[in-house]
């Protein structure tokens, strides 16, 4: 018997044997020529072999000739332009709006992006930035439908409204990289992404001269001591409201319109007639602590030599219930109380992030048009209040009111002060979002640098001012700015710029500016201090407090001073004794000194009685910290002005403020020392 696959291959041949011999040839070859008879007409010769035949084609249906350009080798349409190409119906605004929230909604919920909540976030403000170009109306109600769609709050409208936020958000977004920097940093704020590293800083150009190698010798103490008042964070309360709820569930407390919502229809805790800890100051505080500042310094008939205020007069009501009158009004009453009781001498004056309609909010002029110029009103309004006051010469106010209430004067004794609106570098300004990867969008480190280069080359010292800090533990400000700050810093200290100060945070800090951007942080390398001054709003578990410098400052151009602090003295007022002084008018609270800078950190550190409270001292004071930790307590404490309502600084957080203390940019901050130890509240 044949193998299968032998048998297989027989039948398949005799198969094929059997079908070609019904087929009369394997090959044909066709003809060269085209068949013409195939068409009656043709656009070209169909006999030629350069080009394929085009014959004449009528549509059966329509009895019309297709042109001859629709097939031209040569002259094919490339672009059909006259079939329909249709487009979707042109939405309305507010179809539009209903379109961005649903389009959020999706990119929230959908399970591709997982936890990536900063994807989630950016690719939200990239759809909300396409509304509010197109439909600039329909922003402040997108904020509104987002709000209320994720349960953010339970006042949506009060809070992102047109006549809010919602206005602010719409044009930031309309300006701003949704999908870049810009974004991520947004996105940062609201804690759905990392804060994004500082930019790296082309310094190229930017410094008119190298920092003088040796630096000028040191300009030595006059000894003379004279006082100079530091106050900061009032905020004022007018709509203070005795015997209100001082305990409430919704920000903020002391008004007649706000409760405890585990007792809604009966007063948890009474709004003492002097202030109380979840609230702002009250008239009757501001004047109690005022009439205080002359026994307690000993100025009341000299007066102090002048006196420094570093922003937040207004109080820290909801966006809805702020105005530009409101903002005036605060104005007007606050420094005439403080040309009253911390006169004759000036008051240097900056601007605080309350200070503004919409609050927090300050736009570059390089946005241009009516939105560059609409915080015009403010600068103007101030910089004459100041002027008013007899504070500022009529050059220092012209230059404020047309920027950003920046200003420099020169005293008679030959200190520059530089007063700088360091909101512009605020997290909670939003238009401080727009081109964030630039260092100085506004403008106002260009005209710093200016000034202190103008102060090296005449030899002269220099106070800068501002309101919101430059470091501490980098929450408040942006990097990119603050790097370049840190930077300017490094540049002109210590030989001109002998001090910083600010305010903003409420509580008693500072600051410690190194060489090289902190790379080594010895006592050697410590170039500058900011001060931070403790507020007199007791907001939130504060105690209210006050601060006075005595300062190497000659009175006469026969010294030359150098402008150091030389100790500091800060006096406080306990908010928890307050209750107890309501319904009477015999005593009103209590100021008291509550520590002298020198003596409460210098006792182990070898320096002079006379020698300055300056960068090495303070330096020198955080080793101090490292190797005893109850310095660090002392700090923490009087850190919130020793109130009874403070918190505790212990463990990790011992090391966390010392890190804070040697951080002078937000970027060293973020950089270096650990998060959530910066605050006693």
């Amino acid at each position: 018997m044949l193998p299968f696959s032998r048998l297989s291959g027989f039948i398949l041949l005799a198969s094929y044997q059997v079908r070609a011999s019904s087929i009369s040839s394997t090959t044909y070859t066709a003809s060269g020529a085209f068949p013409t008879s195939l068409y009656g007409s043709y656009w070209n010769d169909p006999t030629a072999t350069s080009a394929q035949p085009q014959p004449v084609i009528t549509d059966p249906v329509t009895n019309e000739i297709f042109p001859y350009e629709l097939t031209d080798p040569a002259n094919f349409p490339k672009n059909d332009t006259v079939d329909p190409h249709p487009l979707p119906m042109q939405a309305t605004p507010s179809q539009l709006m209903e379109q961005a929230l649903a389009q959020i909604i999706a990119i929230a919920t959908n399970p591709v992006f997982g936890s990536d909540t900063c994807t989630k976030c950016q690719a939200s403000l990239a759809v909300a930035k396409m509304l509010v170009l197109g439909a600039p109306e329909q922003g402040p109600l997108l904020a509104q439908a987002v709000c209320q769609y994720f349960d953010y709050s339970t006042t949506c409208y009060d809070e992102y409204s047109e006549l809010a936020l919602g206005s602010t958000f719409s044009q930031v977004l309309a300006f701003a990289n949704a999908g870049g920097y810009d974004g991520q940093n947004l996105c940062s704020h609201i804690g759905m992404c990392s804060v994004p590293p500082a930019v790296p800083l082309n310094m190229t150009g930017w410094f008119a001269k190298p920092k003088p190698n040796p630096l000028p010798p040191p300009i030595q103490p006059s000894g003379e001591r004279l006082k100079v008042f530091h106050i900061s964070d009032i905020h004022l309360d007018p709509r203070y409201a005795i015997g209100s709820e001082a305990n409430c569930t919704a920000y903020m407390c002391c008004r007649e319109n706000v409760f405890n919502a585990a007792t809604p229809d009966q007063i948890v805790l009474p709004a003492a007639r002097f202030g109380s800890y979840w609230c702002d100051s009250p008239l009757d505080l501001m004047a109690a602590a005022m009439e205080s500042i002359g026994p307690l310094t000993g100025t009341e008939q000299t007066g102090f030599n002048f006196s420094i205020f570093t922003g937040d007069l207004t109080a820290h009501d909801p966006d809805n219930q702020y105005s530009r009158e409101y903002v005036e009004y605060e104005e007007v009453v606050f420094y005439g109380l403080l040309k009253k009781f911390a006169g004759p001498a000036p008051v240097y004056a900056t601007i605080g992030n309350h200070d503004t309609y919409m609050q927090f909010q300050m736009i570059p002029y390089t946005v241009g048009g009516t939105l560059g110029t609409q915080f015009n009103w403010l600068y103007e309004h101030i910089s004459s209040m100041w002027q008013y006051e007899g504070w500022l010469p009529e050059a220092s106010v012209a230059y404020a009111s047309t920027h950003y209430a920046a200003y420099t004067v020169t005293r008679p004794d030959g200190l520059k002060i530089i007063s700088l609106d360091t909101n512009l570098w605020y997290t909670d300004n939003y238009y401080s979002y727009i081109n964030s990867t630039e260092p100085d969008p506004y403008g106002i480190l260009r005209f710093l640098t200016d000034e202190l280069q103008a102060s090296e080359d005449a030899g002269q010292r220099v106070w800068i001012i501002g309101h919101v800090l430059s470091g501490w533990d980098g929450t408040a400000s942006q990097v990119n700015p603050t790097n370049l700050f840190y930077q300017i810093v490094d540049r002109f200290s210590p030989h001109v710029i002998a001090n910083i100060f600010y305010g903003h945070t409420h509580e008693d800090q500072l600051s410690i500016f190194y060489a090289n951007n902190g790379t080594a942080m010895t006592a050697e390398t410590a170039l500058a201090t900011s001060w931070i001054a403790p507020s007199l709003t007791p907001l939130t578990n504060l105690n209210s407090g006050f601060r006075m410098y005595e300062i190497d400052s000659a009175a006469s151009f026969l010294l030359s001073p150098t402008f150091d602090v030389l100790d500091a003295y800060t006096y406080v007022s306990n908010v928890n004794e307050f209750p107890a002084l309501d319904n009477q008018t015999q005593v009103g609270p209590s100021y008291y000194l509550e520590y002298s800078a020198r003596d409460a950190y210098g006792g182990n550190i070898s320096w002079g009685a006379n020698d300055p409270l300056n960068a090495t001292w303070w330096h020198l004071v955080t080793e101090q910290m490292l190797a005893d930790p109850t310095l660090v307590e002392t700090f923490n404490t009087y850190q919130s002005k020793s109130s009874v309502a403070g918190l505790n600084c212990t463990g990790e957080c011992i090391p966390a403020k010392t890190c804070y203390m040697r951080s002078g940019s937000s970027s060293l901050a973020y950089q270096n020392c650990p998060a959530g130890y910066s605050s006693t509240q």
